[in-house]
């Protein structure tokens, strides 16, 4: 594509970057076979290569960003699903967090979209926020349909009631900050991220990695300090907000690499995953932070990732159960983490099945499914459908977001993958399974031949 940017703009090194990402495109179109909002809306401007044009006349005219180019960047997941597709190699996503970076910059929105993303930014990176926002929203549930009514905010204020648990989970005893020793020999030494939304709605998931990963001989540490990725404000284009959450985490990270050292830092959440590979991207002219981001962006693996290098321990109970994995837009397109959960899957003896379309996003995105609730529902509907077209007895992922969307909009539990991979090694059963009975179902330990 050719571009038309003065020198000037191309000082600016965040500029530069999209020039260069704008260049790569070459209009082919194959972004948009793969494109949700594309899919549903049937709109040009709402897919990859209508966007790019729209970010490319915003950056380069220097003007104030546009309600027409806020509209349809405001309605990209981020899902990242051209970035798979794309032959040309356009880094999409680097280009779509400079636009809205931009925009959050120079484009003034509506008060009530303001309120909105401002509550949004204050409230779910901080667990003890989030936590006592989850009461405030239980309380509201029976006045769903009223609060929905409102104007402006209704339908958005609506759809934060209907995604919050009936329950709030008990604090978990590993969210501390310390070290979980490794059983018998140690093998390595892994930091674990503990996050923001997720320890508040699933401390399972990393309960169930710290377990699996002490079987393995592997000691796990919870840095003093870290928490939020950044990824939630980041994508909101709040980048002052994001590069301070990710400066927390690479100091407290740094500290364990340049003391007993570790071999890796361990993510649950795809979503964070992706976020934290990206870091040395985010601080690559940050003379304070550019060569500590580069170190922890190199270090950082998803679960699945770390685990595979280790080579899975034989399950010790027999498991007859069929598991749809629904492989995340952060896993998949973000990380490029395609294989290695199924087959760690079936290594702990489950049936999986692939989900049709599973290419597509299921809405989540972060905060998309309460900015944008009726594009998110139209995409859970289509996932929802595409999943039970396969009969699972469970649902299985790695990324919180795409398990509070998808969850409701059905009745098959969903469960973490490591979740599973912990109930397989020796732990216990999912508290998902659990709750929907499975506990019942006759699930032998596994016994020798010689037994």
């Amino acid at each position: 594509m050719q571009t038309n940017f003065t020198p000037d703009q191309l000082k600016d090194p965040a500029m530069a970057a999209s020039e260069k990402i704008l260049r790569t495109c070459v209009h082919c179109g194959f972004c948009t076979a793969t494109c949700p909002t594309y899919l549903l809306l049937g709109d040009e401007l709402d897919s990859p290569r209508g966007r790019i044009y729209l970010m490319k006349d915003m950056l380069e005219s220097g003007k104030p960003a546009s309600p027409e180019v806020v509209k349809h960047i405001d309605r990209c997941l981020s899902c990242l699903s051209c970035m798979t597709t794309c032959p040309s190699g356009v880094h999409y996503m680097h280009l779509v967090d400079h636009a809205r970076a931009y925009i959050e910059a120079t484009y003034t929105r509506p008060w009530h979209d303001r309120l909105l993303r401002w509550v949004l930014a204050t409230v779910l990176p901080y667990p003890a926020r989030f936590r006592a926002a989850l009461g405030a929203a239980m309380l509201a549930k029976p006045f769903k349909g009223l609060i929905g009514a409102l104007p402006l905010l209704g339908n958005r204020l609506q759809a934060m009631i209907e995604l919050a648990p009936a329950r709030v989970p008990a604090r978990s005893p590993f969210e501390q900050p310390g070290t979980f020793k490794a059983h018998g020999e140690r093998r390595g030494r892994v930091a674990i991220l503990s996050g923001c939304a997720q320890p508040v709605l699933k401390p399972g998931f990393n309960e169930a990695a710290i377990r699996l990963l002490n079987r393995h001989g592997v000691d796990v540490v919870q840095p003093k300090g870290e928490g939020c990725c950044g990824a939630l404000v980041h994508h909101m284009g709040r980048d002052e907000d994001a590069h301070g959450f990710a400066r927390r985490n690479i100091d407290a990270w740094i500290a364990e690499m340049d003391g007993e050292g570790l071999d890796a830092i361990v993510i649950t959440a795809s979503g964070c995953g992706t976020t934290i590979k990206d870091y040395g991207f985010m601080f690559r002219d940050d003379p304070a932070y550019a060569e500590k981001a580069a170190r922890v962006s190199a270090i950082a693996k998803d679960v699945t990732e770390y685990v595979t290098s280790l080579t899975l321990m034989e399950p010790v109970r027999e498991s007859d159960l069929v598991v749809a994995y629904h492989s995340a837009c952060s896993m998949q397109h973000g990380q490029a983490i395609r294989t290695e959960p199924k087959t760690l899957l079936k290594q702990a003896g489950f049936t999986v099945k692939d989900v049709p379309e599973g290419h597509i996003c299921c809405g989540s995105a972060g905060t998309y499914n309460l900015l944008q609730p009726e594009i998110a529902s139209q995409l859970r509907a289509r996932k929802v459908a595409n999943i039970e077209r396969t009969k699972p007895d469970l649902i299985a992922t790695g990324n919180i977001g795409c398990m509070t969307q998808i969850g409701k909009g059905t009745e098959i539990p969903i469960v973490h993958t490591v979740e599973l991979l912990d109930w397989a090694t020796g732990g216990p059963m999912p508290e998902a399974l659990e709750a929907a009975g499975f506990g019942k179902r006759p699930t032998q330990p596994l016994t020798t031949a010689a037994e």
